[in-house]
């Protein structure tokens, strides 16, 4: 059994200690004990969980949705089929988000092939950003 202080926690996961504190707050991850001077004190498992809860949001996943996959990691045998559709639904979040950033290239790209170079009361980026009609496809954030 391990023994860390949370620095050394955070220095082995690539968590910040801030973000470590949250996360118990929180309840992903347990309280830990306390030594006598009333320290944090953490070990392997703990190690392990900042790590896929690490991952997990590297990937994107929500906060609830790490809770729930974290909880499905405790029953090995179980079916994973309710982790095959938290992820499907992230998948589809992300391939939503990639069209609506590749319709906001090709608007930005127009703008500036628009654009003359020349003075800002003919600059059609400035003309586009002021009047949303001059856009060529819808682009709400």
């Amino acid at each position: 059994m391990m023994n860390l202080p949370i620095g050394e926690l955070a220095r082995r996961t690539g968590v910040k200690v801030p973000t470590i504190r949250f996360y118990e707050q929180i309840g992903l991850i347990a309280a830990p004990p306390r030594t006598e001077g009333n320290q944090r004190r953490y070990g392997k498992a703990e190690i392990d969980r900042l790590n896929f809860i690490r991952h997990a949001r590297e990937l994107g996943f929500e906060v609830d949705h790490i809770r729930e996959l974290l909880a499905m990691s405790q029953e090995p045998q179980a079916s994973c089929h309710q982790a095959d559709s938290i992820a499907k639904a992230h998948l589809r979040e992300v391939d939503r988000r990639i069209d609506k950033l590749q319709m906001l290239r090709g608007e930005l790209a127009r703008m500036i092939d628009e654009c003359g170079h020349g003075r800002i009361c003919d600059c059609r980026i400035i003309e586009v950003l002021a009047d949303h009609g001059h856009c060529a496809s819808e682009h709400v954030a």
